[in-house]
């Protein structure tokens, strides 16, 4: 089978959890025996590769502002799949999902795949056309596709209600492997066990203001340990001015660690070595970070919006959104009782392990594939 993906920026991944999520799933195709395409962008990924693991990569130029990098690279990748051979094209997210409708007009033959990942329109950092737009980009992802993939129960729910759209949950996967090397953590002076880890883009949505701000005041009260350090993975997308301002909300403060974006090796041991795993955030579609911490073995503590408290269930901690005072007492309660965030950290691990591997999501990617282009061939 051929098949294409189009709307991420790019593999290998560098930071995203649209990125890992195609990159997983897009090598696993090519293991199972299938040629698989991925479009990058040239600001993302390297122009010199052609192929990551088998998959083959095409590069395209995009017009590199927040609002346009996304829309323009997904139009050029259309018409490029456009005249291209292709047994299924798989798009990503709602906002690259409004232009799927080109392929579905001039491509009977071609089966059109669309990921509903998250209601980005969300996000503060949209402004209002924006949200339009990308309103309009998840009408077209659940009425102007051949099947919608959801990765929640609850955008399933969603999409049944407001465009009657019988859509598929498959979920996120997260296979992990712990790492008993420490060598990274000396860069920023962390010790095994000493920190809490957030790991994310650094957007108004993703909450980091309020965990910064609940690190402060237990440290400031002096209910953490000495030298315990709360660390911040991850970087901007078009919101620097947002990333600045959390580091003067950090005040200097050197218990309070800005890595930047990190992967591989070095994102694998501040995962392995971490004491919990914190995700604030104030709207998600199904977080690859938060399912990694869990198979890691990590206690989550989230923020209670149903796309977190859906996926920790009773094995983690749940905070009120926004509520720096809860997140505060709950740090404080899971930073001095050991013994239960180890238990909470190992029940994360048994549900991830049972629910979100990565080879098993592909299987099942794989069947609506199959089911969708056997469907369109019964219709010729």
């Amino acid at each position: 089978m051929r098949i294409a993906f189009i709307g991420q920026k790019g593999i290998p991944t560098v930071a995203g959890g649209v990125e890992r999520y195609v990159e997983e799933v897009s090598t696993r195709l090519v293991a199972m025996g299938h040629e698989v395409t991925v479009y990058v962008r040239n600001n993302y990924t390297d122009r010199k590769l052609r192929e990551f693991k088998g998959v083959r990569l095409v590069h395209l130029p995009s017009i590199p502002t927040k609002n346009l990098d996304a829309i323009s690279h997904t139009f050029l990748a259309t018409m490029h799949a456009l005249f291209s051979r292709y047994d299924v094209v798989h798009y990503q997210a709602i906002g690259p999902t409004s232009l799927a409708w080109i392929l579905k007009l001039f491509k009977s033959r071609t089966a059109v795949i669309a990921t509903f990942q998250c209601q980005d329109y969300f996000h503060q950092k949209w402004g209002w056309l924006a949200q339009a737009y990308l309103r309009f980009g998840e009408r077209m992802t659940c009425t102007q596709t051949d099947r919608t993939i959801v990765v929640s129960q609850i955008l399933k729910d969603y999409a049944r209600v407001a465009y009657q759209c019988e859509a598929v949950c498959i979920p996120n996967g997260a296979d992990v492997e712990l790492t008993s090397k420490t060598q990274a953590l000396g860069r920023w002076e962390l010790k095994e066990k000493k920190y809490i880890l957030s790991v994310g883009r650094l957007i108004r949505h993703k909450g980091i203001r309020y965990l910064i701000e609940a690190f402060k005041h237990l440290e400031d009260r002096s209910k953490i340990p000495n030298g315990f350090k709360l660390v911040i993975v991850g970087d901007g997308f078009h919101t620097d001015d947002y990333v600045d301002e959390l580091k003067r909300l950090a005040g200097g403060r050197r218990n309070i660690v800005f890595t930047g974006t990190q992967n591989n090796g070095t994102l694998q041991q501040l995962f392995s070595h971490a004491y919990c795993f914190v995700q604030p955030s104030e709207s998600e579609g199904l977080s690859l970070a938060l399912l990694e911490a869990m198979a890691y073995g990590l206690a989550p503590i989230v923020s209670d919006i149903p796309e977190n408290a859906q996926v920790v269930k009773e094995s983690g901690i749940i905070f009120k959104s926004k509520d720096v005072a809860d997140l505060e007492q709950k740090l404080a309660s899971v930073i001095n009782q050991p013994d239960e965030t180890e238990r909470l950290g190992q029940a994360a691990k048994r549900a991830a392990q049972e629910k979100y591997g990565w080879d098993t999501i592909v299987k099942q990617i794989m069947e609506v594939y199959q089911s969708t282009i056997e469907v369109k061939r019964r219709k010729k």
